[in-house]
């Protein structure tokens, strides 16, 4: 891969890296950053080519050894500068406890905090390279974090996307100096292609009445990547199911 152009005006287009780009989250994302004006480093496991010559598309495993620095290093030598890291890829395994196996953990664990860090770290050093600095990393969450539902047997994902919101703040705080802001988007049920099917159960476990949907999550993070005064934040984007029944 080689750059686009030396021209600064170029080098001065801000860039995004997506994770879990190909899942209905993660390919709004990417269509809302472009239409924010970024170019986009779109990444998943088995990621379909994009026509846009501002869209660079990765195909990478999260939890391997050495991602972070491949994807983070294609976004440099394509772009030259990484601004802002979406961590959307993630996993959720729905079981009682006691059922969850070693390959239900290695899985979850792997994807939602290995894959996490795989990438954070290299994203924020490419922040940190910068004349300047500055920088934003938002991850996703899930508000069954904070408000359980004995329902919905969900100890991994709250233990790997609870170590999420703990590293939010932490991390916002760690490099607020150099100008990185670090948030999260908690969420509710999202109706997306894996979750098409809206049921009164699903849509009564938030107050709203309704189903989350895939634009109430990307109005989301846009508002915090034009917010900048805000950081540390873990927005819940729930129709109110962290606030209780």
């Amino acid at each position: 891969m080689t750059p686009l152009s030396s021209d600064p005006a170029r080098s001065a287009q801000k860039v995004a890296i997506i994770t879990g780009a190909d899942g209905g989250i993660g390919s709004a994302v990417v269509t809302a950053y472009r239409d924010l004006g970024y170019a986009v480093v779109a990444t998943s496991r088995s990621m379909p080519d994009s026509a846009d010559p501002q869209v660079l598309t990765v195909s990478d495993d999260l939890v391997d050894p050495g991602v972070g620095e491949r994807i983070v290093g294609a976004a440099m030598e394509r772009f030259g500068r990484v601004d802002t890291l979406v961590n959307s890829a993630g996993v959720y395994i729905g079981k009682p406890f006691t059922e969850c196996t070693d390959q239900d953990f290695d899985l979850i664990a792997g994807v939602n905090l290995r894959g996490f860090f795989n990438v954070s770290r290299s994203a924020v050093g490419a922040m940190l390279s910068r004349d300047g600095g500055g920088g934003h990393v938002v991850n996703i969450s899930t508000s069954l974090v904070d408000q359980p539902n004995a329902r919905v047997p969900c100890a991994l994902a709250s233990l790997t996307k609870g170590g999420l919101n703990a590293a939010t703040r932490e991390l916002a705080t760690e490099y607020a100096s150099d100008g990185i802001r670090v948030n999260t988007v908690s969420l509710g049920v999202v109706r997306t292609p894996m979750n098409p099917e809206v049921t009164p159960e699903l849509a009564a476990r938030h107050p709203l009445g309704r189903m989350e949907e895939v634009d109430d999550v990307v109005q989301a993070i846009t508002y915090l990547e034009q917010a900048s005064f805000v950081t540390g934040e873990i927005l819940h984007v729930d129709g109110g199911q962290s606030a209780g029944h």
